[in-house]
């Protein structure tokens, strides 16, 4: 969600800081800003409604003025984006600023008290709160320094946060914290560098260290990292990680948008999620994850996949998988509901939770809730290191890269990926899936990668043109049956996120139940319809459609002849097993809405209201 930068060391730092905002872009916000300790010791701050390139355009003056600074993206929770309620926050005082990622629950309650002490604020925001709760510390006791005073204000509040503070009285010294929201801090030579992640200081140093939950850090040129537990103050010896992330993964490569690069990486993000775990000639596939504990798998009463979002719908089709191959009930839930509907969990379950960023603040509410009942934990995110994979008992790293895009693309088909090598997997250990299938799955789905290239190629120029006889639409209707209905409703979510189409996915069968009745000449249906998996069913339903008018853009096998005669707009995929067509299938619906919200000129990579990594409840 939002974004935090921060440096102290020999370069100039208003570059860093405005550089490594412009990383974080991609993960969603409405306002940016600055605060630099220049010469003299003082604090200059410039924050704004609007974009990066905004706020430069009215703190290109503090350029070369610092050596130390912070930076902060805003997605706002508390107060409407604003000038004022942008970060940074001063303190009363002037003298301490911070930046501020997540939400502080019982905000209102120490405003009311520090109100009472004299205190006044110019914002709505929580963030606005706490830096005043911090001053409020220091002034109750002289003796009580700045990191303390730190500390002592995070034990009084209760949320979610990662914050980086400075104070002009202590020169060249930040203060960052972490309950709930990431916070990396790299180590580069007589400097370091904070951020939300690595993206802003990749260029600079391969050394960096992932804050744990409830620990904070005083960092200074002087005395280097000092890693403390918020709760009670003990000392903490870092681990120091080597990056894998590169500025190449991280940068366009000539593409026009971040999304559209990333949905021509799938090839390769799916068969290096592959690459390792399924070894075809050997007739093997290796998860250490689920081997290691393929006893609880074995005898669970039922598995609970618990997501939010794209990853939800990996997770019905991740149902539809393991279900059919394993023959283990599953249960497919939304993180954001699970924990608040005193859900019935026991020991002998097992939960996964799938997250990109594995840094969701639902999910991750779930799965400690789930982990309090006894049940097993497994994650599947794409994030080294990130909360999801600390807190679970096992899981899989999917290996898409970095995702940069708000929109999930290769994260998704990557996510399936991996829940098809798990139903595969267990369907093989339990006997329900016979040596012969299990071998002939699997070899198709090594050919998989070179399907999304097929499609690719095949589909790119077509889907460009279809786009543009859609721009001025407003509503979309997508159908698909078994497998091919969460294909719809991620098709319909693109469309949504990127365009600001209405956008509906739909069980095709559920058509005739209600959504038939907004069938007219101006409404366009995208229909999934392979030839495997109640084709004829499919077939019925696009008779229906053409005889209320309705405009048909039809996903097909190449070949196909029934459905292609009915459709006004036919977009060819090789055939491929049902399981797979999820996979081959979404790759044209991310296409079309890549294209339609060209278009209509929006934001592709950053569009409105949403956010990447979702670290608020």
């Amino acid at each position: 969600m939002c974004g935090i930068v921060g440096y102290t060391g020999f370069q100039d730092a208003y570059d860093v800081v405005i550089n490594g905002l412009r990383r974080l872009e991609y993960r969603g916000y409405d306002s940016a800003g600055i605060v630099l300790e220049d010469t003299n010791n003082k604090l200059e701050v410039e924050k704004t409604k609007g974009k990066v390139e905004d706020l430069v355009n009215i703190s290109s003056q503090l350029k070369g003025k610092a050596k130390i600074g912070m930076g902060h993206t805003r997605w706002a929770t508390h107060g409407v984006p604003s000038d004022r309620n942008s970060h940074p926050h001063l303190s009363n005082n002037d003298k301490i600023a911070i930046i501020h990622n997540g939400i502080i629950e019982n905000y209102d309650t120490i405003k009311t008290m520090l109100t009472e002490k004299g205190f006044t604020f110019k914002s709505e925001t929580d963030t606005e709160v706490l830096v005043n709760l911090i001053q409020y510390f220091m002034d109750l006791n002289s003796e009580t320094d700045f990191p303390t005073a730190v500390r002592f204000a995070l034990n009084e509040v209760y949320g979610a946060y990662a914050i980086t503070v400075m104070h002009e009285d202590y020169p060249g010294v930040l203060v960052v914290g972490r309950l709930g929201s990431p916070l990396a801090i790299g180590i580069g030579d007589k400097e370091y560098f904070i951020a939300s992640d690595a993206s802003p200081f990749v260029e600079f140093t391969k050394e960096a260290i992932y804050l744990e939950e409830g620990h904070m850090a005083t960092i200074s040129l002087e005395n280097g990292v000092d890693i403390r537990t918020i709760n009670d103050n003990s000392k903490i010896v870092p681990e120091i990680q080597e990056l894998k992330l590169s500025l190449e993964q991280i940068e366009k490569g000539g593409y026009e948008h971040f999304m559209l690069k990333e949905i021509f990486e799938q090839p390769k993000s799916v068969h290096d999620t592959m690459r390792g775990r399924l070894l075809v000639d050997e007739g093997v596939i290796k998860m250490a994850g689920i081997w290691d504990h393929i006893e609880r798998f074995k005898n669970a009463n039922r598995i609970i996949i618990i997501a939010c979002g794209t990853s939800w719908h990996a997770g019905l089709i991740g149902e539809y998988l393991i279900e059919e191959y394993a023959r283990i009930p599953v249960e497919v839930e939304y993180a954001s509901e699970f924990r608040y509907r005193n859900p019935i969990i026991t020991d002998k379950d097992v939960v996964i939770a799938i997250s990109q960023s594995g840094e969701t603040a639902d999910t991750m509410a779930a799965l400690k809730l789930a982990k309090e009942k006894g049940a097993f934990i497994y994650g599947i995110c794409n994030v080294v290191d990130s909360s999801i994979a600390r807190i679970t008992d096992a899981g899989s790293y999917t290996h898409a890269g970095p995702e940069i895009g708000v929109a999930s693309t290769k994260a998704f088909t990557a996510q399936l990926t991996i829940l098809t090598l798990i139903a595969f997997k267990l369907g093989k250990h339990n006997g329900n899936l016979g040596n012969a299938d299990f071998m002939s799955l699997i070899a198709e789905l090594d050919a998989i990668p070179k399907r999304i290239e097929d499609v690719l190629s095949s589909t790119h120029e077509l889907v460009q043109n279809i786009a543009k006889d859609f721009v001025g639409a407003t509503n979309f209707l997508y159908l698909g049956r078994g497998y091919n209905y969460p294909a719809a409703l991620e098709g319909a979510l693109k469309l949504k996120e990127i365009s600001y189409i209405h956008a509906e996915g739909y069980p095709a069968a559920e058509m005739k139940h209600g959504p038939i009745a907004l069938i007219d000449e101006n409404m366009p249906i995208v229909i999934i319809a392979p030839k495997k998996g109640h084709y004829d069913k499919i077939v019925s339903n696009v008779q229906e459609i053409k005889a209320r008018k309705g405009k048909i853009i039809a996903v097909v096998n190449r070949g196909d002849t029934q459905v292609s005669a009915m459709a006004d707009y036919v977009i060819e995929i090789p055939e491929t097993s049902e399981c797979f067509s999820p996979i081959v299938a979404s790759v044209p619906l991310q296409l079309l809405a890549y294209y339609i919200a060209v278009y209509r000129g929006a934001n592709v990579d950053q569009p409105r209201n949403l956010a990447k990594s979702v670290t608020v409840e």
